[in-house]
């Protein structure tokens, strides 16, 4: 069976073509960084637009690098949500177009589920594992125990680390995506430098907050004296990567208590971002 795979929940036009036993035949994906750098982060009217000027091209530059034809495709999958709802449209439409004109399977897929099922087909863990799911708008954990068997253990009550990252590259002076920005500064710096909160720290349960530690970051830099001077800047990142990463030291800690507590078969913590540099 071949597999004919659609992404365009966001900023990144995708497709793909996999083998029934799990073997990508290709992936081509076209990147908007650059189409939404001027706004600082993704404008769902540009992504859209964006990706009807380059589905075409992407789908026969897949197809070409697999060695196939429409012909040889048996199901077409695609990204139907949760995402950008002009970008869902523009791959949702191209999938049921193509699956009804060669009669075979339209497959929608859920966007966060594919999240926690791409370890199966990259490294094959077995289930049940957690899992831990951080990106640009999504954080959370998920009890994974089989294709469409998930508990949700707990997740963002405001903003994920993406957003956390490119608001604070943004104060910065930078340009998006952010995460690339601050890890090359946080090279530099020191973690110690600057004392930041640690939401949630300590408390029950596998909920995440990242809106009052962006709140924090905004206030230090706004009070610095020169926010633009390289030594600030190194040892600002360095301590929100080392402050980010405290944290979620912390909720998995609660997260793995509580999964074991459900399925005590666990043996592996997965943790998923999306493929854009800027997680």
């Amino acid at each position: 069976m071949n597999i004919l795979g659609i992404e365009t929940s966001c900023d990144e036009t995708a497709v793909a073509v996999v083998t029934g036993d799990k073997h990508i035949l290709s992936n081509v994906v076209s990147s908007q960084i650059e189409d939404h750098k001027p706004f600082g982060g993704v404008v769902p009217e540009i992504a859209a637009r964006a990706h009807l000027v380059h589905i075409e091209t992407i789908l026969h530059t897949a197809l070409q690098e697999a060695r196939m034809s429409l012909d040889t495709i048996d199901a077409v999958a695609v990204t139907g949500g949760p995402g950008l709802i002009g970008g869902v449209i523009v791959g949702v439409m191209l999938a049921k177009g193509l699956a009804m004109a060669k009669n075979i399977p339209f497959i929608p897929v859920n966007h966060l589920e594919a999240h926690a099922l791409t370890v199966r087909l990259t490294d094959e863990v077995p289930f049940p594992y957690l899992l831990l799911l951080a990106s640009g708008g999504h954080c959370q954990f998920l009890l994974v125990e089989d294709v469409g068997t998930y508990t949700y253990l707990g997740g963002t009550l405001d903003d994920a680390i993406g957003e956390c990252l490119d608001k604070t590259a943004r104060l910065l002076g930078h340009g998006y995506p952010g995460g690339p920005i601050i890890e090359k500064l946080a090279q530099h710096g020191n973690a110690q430098a600057f004392a930041l909160p640690l939401p949630l720290k300590g408390h029950p349960g596998c909920s995440f907050s990242f809106s009052g530690l962006k709140t924090a970051a905004r206030k230090l830099i706004l009070e610095s004296k020169d926010p633009t001077c390289a030594g600030f800047q190194a040892d600002f990142c360095a301590s929100l990567q080392r402050t980010i990463e405290k944290i979620l030291v912390d909720r998995c800690g609660n997260a793995i208590t509580r999964a074991l507590a459900i399925n005590p078969k666990i043996q592996h913590l997965v943790l998923a971002r999306e493929r854009n540099s800027r997680r």
